[in-house]
């Protein structure tokens, strides 16, 4: 019933003919017979006999009926030339006509007619060609460029066809509609029509995240791929935040498997510096994912420029993985000292003989407030006061990501202390305990304590404390005990502030007080806060995308600008940059468009080295099949919007059923010649 009520008639007319079926009916009912009398002496098993003829013939000349019937109205359907209306209402006038191709990355996947890519190309050429010389035309592709951003003829977009290549660029479809539904509202063309040639990728084919304008009719054109299996490396990271020279490291990378088959015995090559360093093997079922680990010694002081490595076919584009590190780290550090402090040598000695820190110190009488933009971790030593103007700038620093460690002073005052502490969110001090206690336990499963131990023992020797500041017991989630005495009261506790760390010790550092500087802990608890104050740097960036890169120092913002350079000097971006957070940060604003390693220059001096990688997007060989795109469509109730399956036919057989709809009279005039075929079976072998 839906399907007779949807079709409409080219020539509604020739269904006068219909008028034609009272002819096998009127046949059917005056059919006169002449009958011959036969005598019969008995007529009891006659009358049997033609009560079984009756029915049988009657059931007969029912089917004949039905038959005639039907062949005169299907007949008479196909003079009439039905057809089920296309979705697109045709307007007399000039047309303007958006062409998307999907130059991605996953377009590289093969058909039997090629790659998606030349598929899209031939196919918009069709589009094209069953338009006017008049019509006007855009070519969008996943770049948007802007020599795509005006309406150009027949003749130039097949030149402009002619230059589209795969492209790292990746775009959803509902910002493609988006861009195209804008463009042609600046044409004054009554007729409009946005087409879609995609694989139309999971990830990206969300298509009604956007408003559809129901005045634009809107084709989508699926191409599909043969079945493509696809292995790749999706992200990387370092299990330390420092890369130091000469340490073991462990690079770890997610590697998967988005395939119907389980791989056995993958490798994962790692290059540093162009020179193969280490390799792994690794399993990862059909569809899943998996960690992969793989261990280095650092060789090379300063920049390392990493590559991690499968072997995979046919998508290649996402099987090498780039990523950077400097291996030269350098931690700025400031020790603030009280002048009544005896243990200011302590911290001198651990920390400038150190290559890993650059260190200063000032006396609380003399502070330098100039360097705290330029430092990474500031420790209060027995300070007497905390002054409201070392507490703002402290406040300042921490909020922007500093760490700061505190000891107290035993005389200190601790009105301004508390003062101080109410501004930067720590506990309050409540009094000096002067009683001997021991240090109960070590909270291991906070990052501070992570890693410094290669094995836990519970007997293990920890700090004696002499005498300890009692706190307020707070219910803050940005406080936590990091070593905690046998009273509950915390040895060392961490408070977090902003992007900072505030480490506030109970103790002062004085020997009276804890052998907490003479004990095997003290050391590799201060390393750890030291090196948690820093920023890491990210290992790689994403290409294609307007990545914000921080310098961590200040640009001389000289006449000369910075530049991002390709090591092989093949790619030369100047970023947009700015000043922020009393650091330099980089806008690559979407131009970085190749993987690989780059340098940032300043005055041809190398500043910095990054990474950039291609968007793991288009590494899902997960596609909306046409069942799944008209589904979108149904939901949404979208009668403007429409999916052409191509399968056997043409494309431009395919666009003229959305255009003019679907004709069916072929189908009535088979159907007619069965029917008429049926009642002659009928006749000839029913008896």
């Amino acid at each position: 019933m839906l399907f007779l009520r949807s079709m409409n008639f080219l020539f509604p007319t020739f269904l006068i003919g219909l008028a034609a079926i009272a002819i096998p009916i009127i046949i059917h009912l005056f059919n006169f017979r002449k009958y011959k009398k036969v005598y019969f002496t008995n007529v009891q098993f006659l009358k049997e006999l033609k009560q079984e003829s009756d029915s049988k013939s009657k059931l007969k000349e029912w089917l004949i009926l039905a038959m005639r019937i039907l062949a005169i109205s299907c007949l008479v359907f196909a003079f009439a030339q039905p057809f089920i209306p296309g979705k697109v209402k045709t307007i007399q006038g000039e047309k303007a006509i958006s062409i998307y191709i999907d130059n991605s990355f996953s377009m590289e996947s093969t058909n039997k007619k090629g790659t998606l890519l030349e598929n899209a190309k031939t196919l918009a050429t069709e589009i094209i060609n069953t338009f006017n010389a008049s019509d006007k035309f855009q070519l969008l592709t996943n770049d948007f460029e802007g020599k795509h951003q005006r309406f150009i003829s027949k003749e130039e977009f097949v030149e402009q066809l002619n230059d589209v290549k795969i492209s790292s660029a990746t775009k959803s479809i509902s910002d493609v509609i988006k861009r195209q539904q804008d463009f042609l509202q600046n044409s004054s063309a009554k007729n409009k029509r946005i087409f879609l040639l995609s694989d139309f990728q999971k990830n990206t084919s969300v298509i009604f995240k956007t408003d559809i304008d129901t005045s634009i009719a809107i084709s989508c054109i699926p191409i599909a791929s043969s079945e493509v299996n696809n292995v790749y490396i999706d992200s990387v990271w370092f299990e330390t935040p420092v890369q130091q020279y000469e340490t073991q490291q462990i690079i770890h990378a997610v590697v998967i498997n988005k395939s119907n088959k389980d791989i056995e015995n993958g490798s994962l090559k790692l290059y540093i510096n162009d020179a193969q360093v280490s390799l792994a093997s690794f399993n990862v079922s059909a569809g899943n994912k998996k960690d992969v680990s793989i261990s280095f010694t650092v060789k090379v002081k300063g920049i390392n420029k990493g590559v991690l490595k499968i072997e995979d076919y046919p998508i290649t584009y996402d099987d090498n993985f780039y990523f950077s590190f400097n291996a030269q780290t350098i931690i700025n550090a400031l020790v603030i000292n009280g002048k009544d402090t005896k243990t200011a040598g302590n911290f001198k000695s651990l920390m400038q003989n150190d290559s890993l820190f650059v260190y200063k110190e000032n006396s609380d009488a003399s502070i330098d407030y100039s360097v705290f933009a330029k430092t990474n971790i500031i420790v209060l030593n027995e300070l007497n006061t905390i002054t409201s103007g070392l507490t703002s700038e402290l406040q300042k620093f921490v909020n922007a990501g500093g760490s700061v460690v505190i000891f107290p002073n035993k005389k200190s005052d601790i009105i301004s202390y508390n003062t101080a502490f109410q501004t930067l969110q720590l506990p309050q001090i409540i009094k000096l305990d002067t009683a001997n206690i021991k240090t109960q336990s070590i909270n291991f499963e906070q990052g501070l304590y992570e890693g410094v131990f290669d094995k836990v023992d519970q007997r293990m020797d920890l700090p004696k404390v002499f005498e300890h500041f009692e706190f307020t017991k707070t219910t803050n989630n940005n406080s936590q005990g990091l070593v905690l005495l046998q009273n509950g009261q915390f040895l060392v506790s961490l408070n977090t502030l902003g992007n900072g760390k505030v480490y506030v010790f109970s103790i002062p550092s004085d020997e009276t007080s804890s052998n907490l500087l003479k004990h095997a802990l003290f050391v590799p608890t201060l390393i750890k806060m030291a090196i948690l104050s820093l920023k890491p740097s990210p290992v790689y960036y994403k290409t294609a995308i307007n990545e914000v890169i921080s310098l961590n120092s200040i640009s001389n913002f000289s006449d000369k600008p910075l530049h991002i350079l390709k090591v092989d000097k093949k790619v030369d971006v100047i970023p947009e940059h700015r000043l922020l957070n009393n650091t330099t940060a980089l806008y690559t604003q979407n131009q970085i468009t190749e993987a690989g390693h780059y340098n940032v220059e300043e005055n041809n001096v190398i500043i910095k080295d990054l990474a950039f990688n291609f968007d793991r997007k288009e590494s899902d060989m997960n596609f909306m099949t046409q069942e799944d795109l008209q589904k979108q469509i149904d939901e949404k109730g979208l009668k403007n919007v429409s999916v052409i399956e191509l399968n056997e036919k043409s494309l431009t057989n395919a666009l003229q059923e959305v255009n003019d709809g679907k004709k069916l009279w072929k189908l009535f005039l088979i159907l007619a010649l069965m029917f008429l075929a049926a009642e002659i079976l009928i006749i000839r072998l029913f008896k």
